[in-house]
């Protein structure tokens, strides 16, 4: 099976067929392009996992600041478990900080918090701030909000 061939046809295959030629120092056999796609793929699928959290963290932030009163204990554990997850992203991977300081990234994620608090909530997404009036060290602190 030639290496694009597996590549294309039984990924798991292909994963362990790399991981021995890693293993033996067979270097000139490794698929190097498809190993280079897969590798960036790992870390932007580390950095999306941080966003979905945040993006749901914020959004129960928003929740529970527009609609206080509705407040349940299932939106506590959201929070608790994306200020959890995300505090083990941070864990597993340092360098994904960057991200959480970076306004641009986090402005991504805000917005996309803003759409969903709004269809959860059925108040209009224009009632949320254009921009996320939280900062980072609060979205992450559990006894904001509390």
């Amino acid at each position: 099976m030639s290496q694009e061939t597996g590549y294309e046809q039984d990924f798991l295959l292909w994963t362990e067929q790399q991981a021995e030629l890693l293993k033996k120092g067979h270097w000139t056999e490794l698929d190097i392009e498809n190993l280079v796609e897969e590798i960036e793929a790992l870390g932007r699928s580390e950095q999306k996992e941080l966003g979905s959290y945040l993006q749901v963290l914020l959004m129960h932030l928003l929740k529970c600041q527009y609609q206080p009163k509705r407040r349940t204990k299932s939106w506590d554990s959201t929070l608790s478990n994306c200020r959890n997850q995300i505090q083990d992203c941070l864990e597993d991977t340092p360098s994904l900080q960057r991200y959480l300081q970076d306004s641009v990234w986090r402005k991504k994620y805000y917005r996309r918090a803003c759409r969903d608090a709004a269809k959860e909530t059925q108040i209009s997404a224009e009632t949320f701030p254009a921009e996320c009036l939280f900062i980072i060290e609060q979205i992450l602190d559990p006894s904001f909000l509390v």
